[in-house]
């Protein structure tokens, strides 16, 4: 099963990061992503709010590292492992933007790059980028459609409720002739979305027995039967494993969402220093035997 991580230091959570991270540097997140990439994990990811309210912060965390620009720098540090989004908020770009930066980095990357995408939620930020709001699930689902129309194409074409264009050129695309589309979220909406549009569902803040039965019940439907491939479910672990201190409690935890139905999951680790949280890499790697990447 594809592992991925959740990256330290990009994203800083209240009382969900380690102490360490606040002074956390570029080089220990290069150090994480080489060993990462080495190991054999499939995935990194970095997430996007371009600014938070003070007051929100609380709650949300203030600390966004930029995905464009971080990915860029790892692009060239790493070899394999894939950059994944986490989330961008759709309503904020144009899809043509995603489609020039991201088709860009998938050039710089070799074909790594995938495209986790969100509806947004934080009402405050939409306001401060003079981004629309209140119809904000509408136009994500048709900036997908958008991207579907562009990422790859140097000629785009599309006509939508809310994006239109034809007569352009886009270059450069991106490498792959599909970039994955991870559709993020906490809801069953963000599954149908996920289900109808896109190649794989990330959500998060939902526990493991009520995935289990989403999963079950979206995979009932006349739109799960549609699809042409496989929808990639890629679950997160609520609370961080610990492969060096309990590798059977991590194991359990990678049984109890493989059992919810995750084809790939989204790791994150109890780790108090840089030193620690590669060893936690270490230790989960051999745990489920992910193999070494030849250098």
């Amino acid at each position: 099963m594809p592992l991925g991580i959740t990256t330290p230091v990009l994203t800083m959570l209240p009382a969900a990061h380690a102490s360490w991270e606040t002074a956390g540097t570029i080089d220990d997140v290069v150090a994480i992503a080489e060993a990462a990439d080495r190991l054999g994990y499939h995935h990194l990811t970095c997430s996007e709010h371009v600014v938070v309210p003070v007051d929100v912060a609380t709650v949300r965390g203030s600390r966004y590292w930029d995905p464009l620009a971080t990915f860029g720098y790892l692009a060239a540090r790493t070899s394999h492992i894939r950059l994944a989004t986490n989330v961008l908020v759709l309503g904020y770009h144009h899809p043509l933007a995603i489609a020039k930066r991201y088709g860009t980095l998938d050039q710089v990357s070799g074909g790594r790059v995938i495209l986790g995408l969100g509806v947004g939620s934080l009402k405050e930020e939409f306001e401060l980028l003079d981004a629309p709001f209140d119809d904000r699930g509408p136009r994500a689902d048709d900036a997908i459609a958008a991207l579907r129309a562009s990422l790859s194409n140097r000629l785009p074409e599309y006509d939508g409720p809310y994006y239109r264009f034809s007569g352009v050129v886009l270059d450069p695309t991106a490498l792959q002739p599909s970039v994955p589309l991870w559709i993020g979220g906490r809801t069953a909406r963000s599954l149908r979305r996920a289900v109808a549009l896109g190649d794989g569902w990330v959500p998060f803040g939902i526990r493991s027995v009520d995935l289990g039965a989403m999963i079950a019940a979206a995979r009932a439907t006349s739109a799960w039967a549609a699809r042409e491939h496989p929808l990639e479910v890629v679950l997160q672990n609520g609370r961080p494993a610990n492969p060096l201190g309990d590798p059977a409690a991590a194991r359990r935890m990678i049984d109890r969402l493989m059992a919810a139905g995750a084809t790939a999951l989204q790791l994150r680790f109890v780790h108090h220093s840089l030193s620690h949280y590669l060893e936690q890499l270490e230790a989960m790697a051999a745990l489920v035997g992910v193999a070494e990447i030849p250098g």
